[in-house]
């Protein structure tokens, strides 16, 4: 039975869902079943199964890829969130914050890559992450491996014009907004330097509720992901199964200007992926056509220790 396409909306927000939460797709069958359901487009990580970045060919691969985006109708944001792209036993290794600069430029690398494959599909942002501070790594030389490792990656973002968007990610060194501004103050605010947003991770562990976190952000927002979660457990849900209320976050997104994409991010799901993707476009629909009701000032929640997946992937 063919999937159900999502019925037509005002709203004016754009709608895409993570391969990573459709691994057992083949890439193309993925994107087939996207634009089938409806959705405005995809958050594209870079990995063995979907665009291998390491594998021979990738400019041509690209170029194949980006051909079959704009007969489906979709946009696209790039993602470098894949497990082991990088190195089959270390889960997000290397990453950003490794002791051996050798690794920190692999990394590096992998996210320069990722910047040329964005530009040459027309994506609109480049989404990356810190990584969690090694054992016996300091918080200063932690910060300061990050800033200096993001340096060539920003360089490449500029001259690309395509902005990088880092997420804070619970347990990682940037884990939160007030995170991804220090890192901002450090680099002396470049241009290219922008935010990815986890809806989820406001809930699990942001002082503000996730619709205050959105306003917070906007100026800095390249690129959303949405998923439900619960305070203090970093779990990506399915949406409806968590605690967020959705109305109020999408109006305020809706209400900030932002252009890019909105992309469902459930990568434990993926066994079920289809399932899952087929009943959130018409979930997120309803949200944002749902009258929010009018924001009152910013309640701090308190900041109780989340419990951290240790991914921006899971």
């Amino acid at each position: 039975m063919s999937p159900t396409r999502a019925p037509a909306t005002h709203t004016p927000l754009r709608f895409g869902y993570g391969t990573n939460g459709l691994a057992d797709l083949r890439l193309d069958d993925a994107l087939a079943l996207l634009a089938d359901l409806g959705y405005d487009g995809v958050g594209l990580t870079l990995d063995h199964m979907h665009l291998d970045p390491l594998a021979p060919d990738l400019s041509a691969r690209t170029h194949r890829l980006a051909r079959r985006l704009d007969a489906l109708g979709l946009d696209v944001t790039v993602e470098t969130g894949a497990r082991y792209v990088l190195d089959p036993r270390r889960k997000h290794g290397p990453s950003l914050l490794d002791p051996d600069p050798d690794d920190r430029a692999r990394r590096v690398g992998l996210l320069i890559r990722a910047v040329q494959v964005a530009a040459d599909l027309g994506a609109h942002a480049v989404h990356c992450f810190s990584g969690i501070t090694p054992a016996g790594t300091d918080t200063d030389t932690a910060w300061k491996r990050l800033a200096e490792a993001l340096v060539p990656v920003l360089d490449a973002s500029a001259i690309a014009g395509v902005p990088l968007a880092v997420e804070p990610e619970p347990g990682h060194l940037l884990a939160t907004l007030a995170d991804f501004h220090r890192l901002r103050r450090a680099l002396d605010d470049p241009e290219h330097l922008g935010l990815t947003l986890d809806i989820g991770h406001c809930q699990c562990l942001e002082p503000l509720s996730p619709a205050d976190c959105v306003r917070a952000a906007a100026p800095w927002l390249r690129h959303v992901q949405i998923e439900d979660m619960r305070r203090g457990i970093h779990e990506h849900l399915p949406l409806g199964d968590g605690e967020i209320d959705f109305p109020p976050v999408l109006s305020a997104l809706a209400a900030s200007g932002y252009q890019g994409l909105t992309v469902v991010e459930l990568p434990r799901h993926s066994h079920a992926g289809p399932h899952f993707a087929e009943l959130s476009l018409p979930f997120l629909h309803r949200a944002a056509t749902t009258t929010a009701p009018t924001p009152q000032p910013a309640q701090p929640h308190g900041d109780p220790s989340a419990t951290p997946e240790g991914s921006t992937t899971s």
